[in-house]
């Protein structure tokens, strides 16, 4: 039985192809959880058109992204924190933290979606990236200051 991938699957092929498996498989499993269509004209030009679609609003997005980044990207931002005479923090600052001094900035940004590789616990100047979009990223200066 032809049907036409909607995502890449794993031993069988690549999303959008046309592949050609058993029909049990398709009626029971692919089918059923809308890994696929079955091939016909019909599926086939609305597939096409769905495609096409995803495409423009991928495009949109990932406009928009760039716009973001560009504006995000050089932003300096001072966070507060109470050290010791070493400079140590009491406690750390975490992408929560970094969420919330860029809030206040005026940029709204998802603590998941920034990159730290673990918590600042010294004060001093901190090259902080920030993924907007898959391969779209922005670098945020942060200082951690004493307050």
């Amino acid at each position: 039985m032809d049907v036409i991938l909607l995502e890449d699957l794993k031993g069988v092929g690549s999303k959008g192809a046309m592949v050609n498996v058993k029909p049990g498989y398709a009626r029971n499993y692919l089918l059923p959880r809308r890994l696929a269509i079955a091939a016909g004209s019909r599926s086939a030009n609305l597939f096409q058109e769905l495609e096409r679609q995803r495409q423009v609003r991928d495009d949109k997005q990932l406009a928009l992204a760039r716009a973001e980044a560009e504006r995000l990207n050089g932003t300096e931002i001072n966070i507060p924190a109470p050290a010791n005479e070493e400079d140590t923090l009491f406690g750390s600052i975490g992408t929560a933290d970094i969420a919330a001094a860029l809030g206040q900035a005026g940029f709204q940004v998802d603590k998941h979606k920034i990159e730290l590789e673990d918590h600042i616990k010294q004060l001093g100047k901190y090259d902080v990236t920030v993924v907007i979009h898959p391969g779209v990223t922005a670098t945020v200066k942060v200082w951690v200051v004493r307050p």
